[in-house]
């Protein structure tokens, strides 16, 4: 059974702790979340591009021309954090592939299905994340 198949058969799957960390069930839930999000990403991006090819119009008011520039901006701005959530992406998606993704960077252990569920592209448990903003916020201030 492939893993289109395996999603296809049961497309209200949702991993639990209840099961094996990471067997193959859970590995292509997590691929198959992460592929439709980096698609969704990436069809708004195109559809930025269009509006902003459309968006040339010199408008002869400076409120609307300052206006339809901050809007411009925003939307740069959008997009570029959006290139560096799909390399996000794609790094959960070949730790997939290696095998390491689900673990925590800084302890080995598991990051827990649900921490996953609901940010695919950690690679902190939320302890470790919690240690890691604790060492920020102490630099950030001296």
């Amino acid at each position: 059974m492939t893993d289109a198949s395996a999603s296809a058969e049961k497309p209200d799957y949702r991993p639990s702790d209840d099961e094996p960390f990471m067997n193959e069930r859970q590995r292509s839930y997590f691929k198959a979340k992460l592929l439709n999000w980096k698609e969704e990403i990436l069809r708004e991006a195109r559809g930025t591009l269009v509006h902003l090819q459309a968006e040339t119009e010199n408008h002869p008011d400076l409120a609307d021309r300052a206006t339809s520039e901050a809007d411009r901006s925003l939307e740069l701005r959008t997009r570029d954090r959006q290139r560096k959530l799909i390399s996000k992406i794609d790094e959960a998606l070949r730790r997939i592939e290696d095998g390491s993704y689900g673990y925590c960077e800084d302890t080995g252990e598991p990051i827990g299905v649900g921490r996953l569920d609901a940010r695919p592209i950690a690679t902190l448990s939320v302890e470790a994340q919690e240690r890691h903003e604790r060492r920020e916020r102490i630099h950030r201030d001296d």
